[in-house]
Formats: structure tokens, C-alpha cells, sequence
């Protein structure tokens, strides 16, 4: 895709191009596509290791395929994004290329533990050792190093043509060197004799070093790193799933008018100023005008709009709402790339074309840690042999510092401790997309809210039933009731389920001569009574408690609807969306923990002040467009504040991705999960808090991991230089320090968040329990209504 740059000179103007960028493991190589780029006069590029795309600023001149050959010769592949109707299909062909290759195969992990696990026994436990034993491990260790490790040595040999290094060449090396000798032990150093047997020893003896086999090396690194890595690649998966989200969201085809007929066809076939039909639960196909008919439309998860908008001849549409009531015919406005839902798909296509801040420590030292060690390692074979010791001596050493420095620790630190922490968080009711999620939640100062769907359930109910003193209000909403049940509209569907639920089971009486005038109500006569449900009338007299409950519903931004009873006003009934319980203790322990919340919403000033009012929001945003949402959150950011958005809909997908950190709501639409970085699986507010805690544990978990793996290298490399550690305890060794990793990770496993009453996993089975009334400390006004 490119685009030009309206920063460019006059004389040559900058273009924007991204490339799909396929091979890249660490940051390593990252570093190399940016510098590559970089050498190109003119030319900028920042290249995202989690969605393997690089975003290049290059002059006219510069052509994409040009672009595309310089990626290809740092070692790498490159190609063009395809259009967006072709994306989804190309990520899954992509995605199955990179599983049958790369080291994220499980079918490749679970192999290499198959075949790994009797050499490891029996080179470990002397008692297992049989005769011929040591022939059975060289068998079973061939394939592990020539077919498992084969990934790291193909891009070994890469960065070897290309003069650099990366830790699959620090992997590459050691199993290399560790199978080499273990080969040379074999056939010609008296180890394949019958009935050899090797002890363990803490320490090379001396005179012993041909005789030992080093195979236990040679298969434990492919299979620890591999292991690292197929976790690493299950938390990666799915990028790119916000956009796909979005492009489903539209709709695939359009019933076009042809005078009094309708033709279907593809929605790309559509044109401005075509006119077609949007039946009842169908999506408008595109922006438009409706041109005739009357209906309303949900518009919830594209504008933020909680209550079904009544749309007639004149109205403005947009692709992608929900069409809840009559049939409609609409002219097209704008379409493909011109839309509301295509510039929110080009926001969030923007946002995430951006680097990451957070790069893990293992991967950013990857060019200086591994020239390191294969220098360390030569150096100290050439000093053994300087110093006149045997051969045998000089290559334990030098493979003992090859093997002890692999890197299995600091490809476990992460994915371990994040895999450990997504299986807790579900219980708790969190979902982590990756470890960068987890660095940046920590220091978030900000959470902007959504309302609609996030701070409240996004489902009309019920609020409220006022009538007048000569009536009952419980048969008034029953008549009520009996009349919306023919009714398709939200607020209709509201009244008729309220009015079900307070029958207790008993059917709603039957309604004859029903009535539907769209944007007005409905009527129909019941129990012998013509009862008329609807928008209050201009000519009609309320008595003073009815026009006190207009205002009052008005004043709650909520919905109110007049019931007639033989042509006489009798009640009022209030119908509007319903505050999730725990909104108003979740925002008061964020506020503990040092975080402000902030309401943005696209609802009216009314609505977004009345439930702000109720969770204890002070900075309010209302009417906002999905485009000034990301503003919003990118005025915060540039004004020094980390932000974390929480949403749920097709119009937060933008801010989502603009965002520090997105938190989206597991009920939402898929855009909104995509582009988040935490999903939060269950409808309750209090899982924000449980995720800013639990991802705060889990980083100081993920740190602790780092230390004891850059630790055990800085003291275990110059032991096996100067001699105190064999290849074989070396090994031991790295194992160990990935099961300490491990252990460590699993603590997470346990964790409760401190004031949430929720259990230890080890407690007992199944999820946490329901947060008691005390950890709601209080209950909305609307909830009590519901």
C-alpha cells in the first residue's frame, strides 16, 4: 500500500509504502530491516516486530519494489499488502506457511521432546546406562539436531552471509559443537566402546574429556528454545485480527433498486448515488440518505448510541448499522474507501503500524550477548591449547562455554510468566494478549471509559413506571406490555420483556386491531381497552406526576414513552441502557492505585453526565465521533499522560489502538478485541482493577525471570572457561535455570489481587466467586430499578 506524504518537498514529494516483512525472530532483525532501509537516501523506515510490517517514508523516486529488494537482501522476505477485500485470506495463507516452517510448529516441539527425553535419562542417570546405551542417544539425537534445529541453523547461516548474529546463531553453534564432539567421542575417542559408562561430575576430570558425550546438550537446547519460542508464538497469534474485524463488520452484499425490484450484489459493485433496500436485521450496506420508508437503526457499536435512532426520508445512515425495525431504500453517499467504517478501519491500520516502545532484554541485547560468547568461546580454546593442555581439555571448555551461555532462560523469562498469568487471568476474568500488554498497564495513569456497553450493560430495560393515583402500575405496564409484544423496535422489545418478567410467568393478555406507526408507537385494543404506547404528544395534556417523569427521564438521558388508556394518559414508562454494578468500586480503586478515569462516549452531553455522575467520573467527553476519540487520547498522551482505553465497540477500535494500552469488553464487537491488548471476559467492572494488579505482579515476576537468567550467565560462563564445569553439568546447568524460570512463572498461577475476594486458585476448583455485596460497596440507582 502506498500513500502520498503531504510532508514531502515540492520538487519530490514523500510517499508512504507498507511492506509484509516475513523471517523476522527478534530485535535483532529488526534492527537490520531498519538499517538496511535507512541506507537508501531518503528513506525512513520503522519496521513492528508483532505484526511483521514495516512502515517506509521513501521519496516518489523510490519504487515499492525497490523497497522490496533491499528487505530481500538483508536476508529476509518482503511483499506488498493485499487489498483489504483480500486480507483475511492472505494473514490465514501466511499463517500456515509460518506454521509448517517455522520453530512455533507444535508438531516440530512435540518430536523433539519425544526424541530428547530418553537421551537426556539416560546421559543424566548413570543407573539407566545400558550397553550400547550411548549408540541409542546418537541415534535419537540426529534428527533432533539436523531436522528440530534446522530453523536455527538456516538463519544462522543467514546473518552468517550477511555478517551478523542473532541468538538462533548462539543456538545454531551449540548443538553444532555439542553433537561435533559427542560425534568425534564416539568414533574415535573410545566413548562407542560396549559397556562404557558416564558419570556425572561437577568438573572436567582430567584425561576424560574425549570420553564424554555431550548429546545431552545437543538435544536439550533445540528443545527448551523451541519450546520458549512456540509459546512466544501462541501469544502472537492472531494480529492483524482487529482489521480482518472490521472489514466483517460491513456488508458482504446490497439488494439494489431497480425501479420496484430489488437485484443482489456484491457491495464492491455498489456506486454513489445508487439507491437500495435495507430490510428489517439487515446492515446498511454504506454511507447514504434514506430516500423513503421509515425504521429504526442500531448504531451502537459504529456511532456509540445507546438507544435505536428512528431514521425516515433524509436521514443520514452509515455503513454497518443495524436495521431493528421496517424496510428502507437508501441512495449511496460514499463508498470502499470513502466511508465511516473504512476510516476507522485506516485509524486503526495507522495506530498499529507504529513500533513498539517495549522491547523485550533479551532480544535488544542479542547483537552484543552472542559475538560475546562464540568470542569467549574461541578465546578460551585458544588459551587452553596456548597453555599446553590436551585437545580433549580445550574443547570441553570451550563447548562447556557455548552450552552453558545458550540463551534457553532468556527465551522462557517471558512467554513462561506471561502463559502463567493469561491462565490465571482468566479466572479472574482477564485475557492478556502479549507481554507488552503487561509493561505498559503498569505504568498507566489514565483510563478513558466508553460508556455505552462498557460502563453499562448496552441493553435497553425498564427503568422506571409512573402512573397516575387512579391507576395500578403493575396492570398498566401489563397492557403496556401486551401491546409492544408485536412490536420489533429495542424500546418495544424493553417494555414487553419488563412486563413478562412482572406477570411472573403468566402470558400477557391477547391484543387485537395492533396498530404500528413507525416513529410514533404502537396501538391495539386489550381487555376490551384501547391502549395506545408511544411518544408523547405536543397536543395531548399530561397530568403534573407524567410531565414530572418526562422531565425527570430526560434529565437521566433516558427514553420515555406515554401509555394511553382509552384516550386518556395514564403512565409514563422510562426506558434506557442499565449501569453495570460494580462501575462505581472499580473507579474508586483505580483511583487507589493512582489511575484517573475519564468518560469519552459519542452519547449526548445528558446521558454521558448522568452516568458519569453515578460511577464518579469528573472529566466528561460526550457527542464524540470515533475520530475524535483518538484524538482525545492522543491530546492526553501528548500532554504527558499514559492512557489505557476501555470500550467495546467498532467506533473504539481506533482509540484502542491510539491508545498506551487498550482494555476492550469480551461482550463487544470483534474490531474492539483486535485492537486491544486485554480483553476483559466478564461483564464486570471490577476485572479492570483485578488486570492492573495481576499484569503489576506478573512484570515483577517477568523481571525476577531476567535477573536470574542474565545472572546465571555472568556467573556460570567464566566457570566454564576456566575449566570448573563439563559440557554435561553445563547443560544441567541451562536446564535448571529454565525450570527455575518455570517454577517462578507458575507462582503467578496462584495469585488473588488483593480486595476482590477472590479465591486462590488453588483453592479449589473453578473460577473465582461473584464479588460479594461489600466489593460493590454500593448499587446504582438504575441497578435497583433492573
Amino acid at each position: 500500500m502506498t500513500t502520498a506524504d503531504p510532508r514531502g518537498t515540492a520538487e519530490e514529494p514523500d510517499a508512504t509504502t507498507d511492506l509484509l516483512v516475513g523471517g523476522m525472530t527478534c530485535a535483532a532483525c529488526v534492527g537490520r530491516v531498519e538499517k538496511k532501509l535507512g541506507r537508501v537516501e531518503g528513506v525512513t523506515a520503522t519496521v513492528n516486530l508483532a505484526t511483521g510490517r514495516a512502515r517506509v517514508t521513501h521519496p516518489a523516486s523510490v519504487t515499492a519494489l525497490q523497497l522490496v529488494s533491499v528487505v530481500e537482501s538483508a536476508g529476509y522476505t518482503a511483499e506488498l499488502p493485499p487489498p483489504p477485500a483480500e486480507e483475511q485470506h492472505a494473514d490465514a495463507a501466511r499463517a500456515e506457511r509460518t506454521t509448517g516452517a517455522g520453530v512455533g510448529d507444535g508438531g516440530r516441539l512435540l518430536l523433539t521432546a519425544l526424541l530428547s527425553l530418553p537421551v537426556l535419562l539416560l546421559s543424566m542417570v548413570p543407573s539407566l546406562q545400558f550397553t550400547h546405551w550411548q549408540w541409542l542417544c546418537f541415534n535419537l539425537a540426529v534428527p533432533v539436531v539436523g531436522w528440530s534445529a534446522w530453523p536455527f541453523h538456516e538463519r544462522a547461516l543467514k546473518g552468517l552471509r550477511h555478517a551478523t548474529a542473532t541468538m538462533d546463531t548462539l543456538v545454531s553453534l551449540g548443538v553444532l559443537a555439542s553433537f561435533a564432539w559427542s560425534a568425534y567421542a564416539l568414533y574415535f575417542g573410545g566413548a562407542g566402546q560396549p559397556g562404557m559408562r558416564m558419570p556425572f561430575s561437577l568438573v572436567p576430570e582430567a584425561g576424560s574429556g574425549s570420553a564424554h558425550l555431550y548429546l545431552e546438550a545437543a538435544v536439550s537446547v533445540p528443545l527448551f528454545v523451541l519450546a520458549g519460542r512456540y509459546l512466544e508464538e501462541r501469544a502472537k497469534r492472531g494480529t492483524g485480527s482487529a482489521l480482518r474485524a472490521l472489514a466483517e463488520l460491513g456488508a458482504k452484499d446490497v439488494e439494489l433498486r431497480e425501479g420496484d425490484q430489488g437485484r443482489r450484489v456484491p457491495v464492491s459493485a455498489l456506486r454513489a448515488g445508487q439507491e437500495f433496500f435495507v430490510r428489517p436485521g439487515e446492515k446498511v450496506a454504506t454511507d447514504g440518505v434514506v430516500t423513503d420508508g421509515s425504521s429504526a437503526l442500531d448504531l451502537s457499536l459504529v456511532t456509540g448510541e445507546s438507544v435505536p435512532v428512528e431514521v425516515g426520508p433524509g436521514s443520514a445512515v452509515v455503513g454497518g448499522a443495524v436495521n431493528a425495525g421496517g424496510l428502507l431504500v437508501v441512495r449511496a453517499t460514499a463508498v470502499g474507501a470513502d466511508t465511516q467504517l473504512a476510516r476507522i478501519t485506516e485509524l486503526v491500520s495507522d495506530a498499529q503500524a507504529g513500533k513498539a516502545r517495549v522491547q523485550r532484554l533479551a532480544d535488544a541485547v542479542a547483537g552484543v550477548f552472542v559475538p560475546a560468547i562464540v568470542t569467549v568461546a574461541c578465546t578460551v580454546l585458544g588459551f587452553w591449547l596456548g597453555a599446553g593442555a590436551d585437545a580433549s581439555a580445550a574443547v570441553t571448555a570451550a563447548v562447556a562455554v557455548l552450552v552453558v551461555a545458550c540463551p534457553c532462560a532468556l527465551g522462557l523469562a517471558t512467554p513462561t510468566a506471561f502463559m502463567a498469568a493469561t491462565g490465571r487471568g482468566a479466572q479472574l476474568g482477564v485475557l492478556l494478549r502479549g507481554p507488552e500488554a503487561l509493561e505498559r498497564l503498569r505504568h498507566i495513569d489514565t483510563v478513558v471509559f466508553d460508556k455505552t456497553g462498557t460502563l453499562t450493560t448496552g441493553r435497553m430495560t425498564l427503568a422506571g413506571t409512573t402512573v397516575v393515583a387512579e391507576e395500578d402500575a403493575d396492570e398498566i405496564l401489563r397492557l403496556a406490555g401486551a401491546v409492544e409484544y408485536g412490536s420489533e423496535h429495542p424500546i418495544g422489545r424493553a417494555v414487553a420483556a419488563a412486563a413478562r418478567r412482572a406477570a411472573d410467568g403468566d402470558r400477557l393478555p391477547p391484543v387485537a386491531g395492533f396498530r404500528a406507526v413507525p416513529g410514533a408507537g404502537v396501538s391495539g385494543r386489550v381487555d376490551g381497552h384501547e391502549i395506545v404506547v408511544g411518544r408523547p404528544r405536543p397536543d395531548t395534556p399530561l397530568p403534573v406526576p407524567l410531565r414530572q417523569a418526562l422531565d425527570d427521564a430526560r434529565a437521566s438521558a433516558r427514553t420515555a414513552v406515554v401509555v394511553e388508556k382509552d384516550g386518556r394518559p395514564v403512565g409514563v414508562l422510562a426506558v434506557g441502557d442499565t449501569l453495570r454494578p460494580s462501575g462505581w468500586s472499580a473507579v474508586r480503586r483505580l483511583r487507589k492505585l493512582g489511575i484517573e478515569p475519564v468518560l469519552v462516549t459519542g452519547d449526548g452531553e445528558a446521558a454521558a453526565r448522568a452516568v458519569a455522575e453515578q460511577v464518579g467520573i469528573d472529566e466528561v467527553h460526550a457527542e464524540v465521533t470515533p475520530e475524535g476519540k483518538a484524538d482525545i487520547v492522543t491530546k492526553l498522551r501528548d500532554e504527558g499522560s499514559r492512557v489505557a482505553v476501555i470500550g467495546d465497540g467498532v467506533n473504539d477500535a481506533a482509540a484502542l489502538a491510539t491508545a498506551d494500552l487498550g482494555i476492550a469488553m469480551g461482550s463487544g464487537a470483534d474490531a474492539a478485541i483486535g485492537a486491544a491488548d486485554i480483553t476483559l471476559v466478564r461483564e464486570d467492572m471490577q476485572a479492570v482493577v483485578a488486570a492492573v494488579q495481576l499484569t503489576r505482579r506478573t512484570l515483577s515476576t517477568i523481571r525476577a525471570n531476567l535477573t536470574w537468567a542474565f545472572g546465571y550467565n555472568v556467573v556460570t560462563v567464566p566457570l566454564a572457561a576456566t575449566g570448573w564445569l563439563t559440557p554435561m553439568f553445563a547443560a544441567a546447568a541451562m536446564s535448571a535455570s529454565s525450570v527455575l524460570v518455570v517454577v517462578n512463572s507458575l507462582r503467578l498461577r496462584t495469585y488473588a489481587p488483593a480486595g476482590h475476594g477472590y479465591r486462590s486458585a488453588s483453592a479449589g476448583k473453578g473460577g473465582p466467586p461473584p464479588p460479594s455485596a461489600a466489593d460493590g460497596d454500593t448499587v446504582s440507582s438504575l441497578e435497583e430499578i433492573r
